[in-house]
């Protein structure tokens, strides 16, 4: 039979998608884009918008392919089980059992009766997932956690993944030595609080320390962290470790103490701002991109200029936008909600400070070599990223998942075009 998997959300869905086409691949089933028998879309909740996209695609998918078999999965389906069965969808699962969708496509066809599976308990067991290679990306994901214990009271994903929980130690390192053996030269560690790992005493600094003992791997990316997730064993590492990535995702989400308070974050800028003064003692060129919700309930004018003036004090490489929207069964969504164009106009004034910002951040590296290991072909380029995620633009063809030191020639609109100065490939054996 031939599949088609559609994947919305984080790089958490994209790992789980990633383990359910190698599964279906592995059993007999082949992928198809355009005429495919069973359609999975793994979904996504954490925005308003999240779920309209997903329910978007569904109604799509349903009226493109109406003789196809519909497997909807994850957090939007979590979240609204009762009007995904109303949609008559042949299969349905929240975020338990994706990676048993071989036997449950099985169990489908035999029966041909819906089959629907939720746990709504949060205490789950990691559900464990192994992969081989990626096809849709060169940099290689690994989720070593999953669930939140944090209850933000804007965000409904503790509801929708449970409680926090993390992969073996072992296994991982055994599914990164695979991972680099089929191609990988960087390897993304990805959750849902990615932060919080934690097997059998084994924290996320003692992870990255065992998983840079493979050769061959030569970067480490850490796909997001909270502040008060960064202790000082992780800090020695980017002073020690060449192979961790001088890149990380930091949710900010207000610079306003009155906000965050009531976003129920567990910091104020005060320690925000200590604790980015920490990291960039050590690491002078690191990138620090964050997340930012504009328009959260209480987010006054007033507020709002603190939040701006936080920005641009620490002065983040990239800003990623998003207008609050209520979610359900959150503490939130019993707030008063701020305006529409309110809201719109502040996402345009930090969209403008992010552009300004990355600008800053950028410009700095002109005419400094930087290795680049290359990711994907645009037009006459072949694209790739540096350690500190800056995007890179090679003129010609080169082969992907290289790794090559490169010059930095000239900077326009976020992507720096260079040219090649050495190869920085081996050959591995583990």
């Amino acid at each position: 039979m031939r599949f088609k998997i559609i994947t919305l959300g984080c790089k958490v869905n994209t790992y789980e998608s990633e383990f359910m086409l190698e599964s279906l691949l592995c059993a007999g089933y082949i992928y198809d884009e355009e005429k495919p028998d069973i359609i999975i879309i793994n979904t996504c909740s954490v925005t308003n918008e999240s779920d309209k996209k997903s329910l978007k695609i569904i109604r799509r998918a349903k009226r493109e392919h109406p003789d196809s078999i519909l497997a909807v999965v994850g957090c939007s389906a979590q979240n609204h089980q009762e009007k995904y069965q109303e949609l008559g969808v042949e299969i349905l699962l929240g975020n338990k059992s994706k990676s048993q969708i071989v036997s449950i496509i099985a169990e489908y066809l035999k029966t041909k009766k819906p089959y629907t599976y939720f746990i709504n308990d949060r205490t789950l067991p990691f559900e464990d997932m192994q992969v081989s290679k990626f096809t849709t990306h060169t940099r290689a994901f690994i989720k070593i956690q999953d669930g939140c214990d944090n209850f933000c009271s804007y965000c409904i994903i503790p509801y929708t993944r449970g409680s926090i929980r993390s992969k073996d130690f072992n296994k991982t390192i055994e599914e990164a030595k695979t991972l680099v053996l089929n191609g990988h030269k960087e390897i993304v560690l990805t959750g849902i609080h990615t932060g919080s790992y934690n097997f059998e005493g084994r924290k996320l600094s003692d992870l990255i320390a065992a998983l840079s003992l493979i050769p061959g791997l030569k970067r480490i990316r850490i796909s997001s962290l909270e502040i008060t997730e960064i202790d000082q064993k992780l800090l020695d590492l980017f002073k020690t470790n060449p192979k961790l990535a001088h890149h990380l995702h930091i949710p900010l989400q207000s610079g306003s103490d009155i906000v965050l308070k009531k976003m129920n974050r567990k910091y104020d800028t005060s320690y925000f701002r200590q604790k980015i003064a920490e990291i960039r003692s050590i690491c002078l060129d690191i990138s620090l991109t964050t997340d930012c919700i504009v328009g959260h309930p209480y987010e006054t004018d007033e507020c709002f200029l603190d939040y701006l003036a936080f920005c641009q004090e620490i002065a983040f490489s990239k800003l990623h936008v998003f207008p609050y929207s209520p979610r359900q069964k959150t503490a939130s969504a019993r707030m008063p909600e701020i305006d529409q164009k309110t809201k719109k106009d502040r996402v345009h004034a930090l969209l403008s400070l992010s552009k300004k910002l990355e600008e800053a951040y950028g410009c700095q590296f002109l005419n400094q070599k930087l290795d680049v290991i290359t990711e994907e072909y645009v037009g006459d380029y072949t694209v790739g990223f540096t350690s500190n995620y800056l995007r890179v633009y090679l003129k010609g063809e080169y082969k992907l998942n290289c790794q090559y030191a490169c010059l930095l020639d000239t900077y326009q609109d976020g992507i720096f075009y260079a040219h090649i100065t050495s190869c920085l490939n081996e050959e591995i054996t583990i």
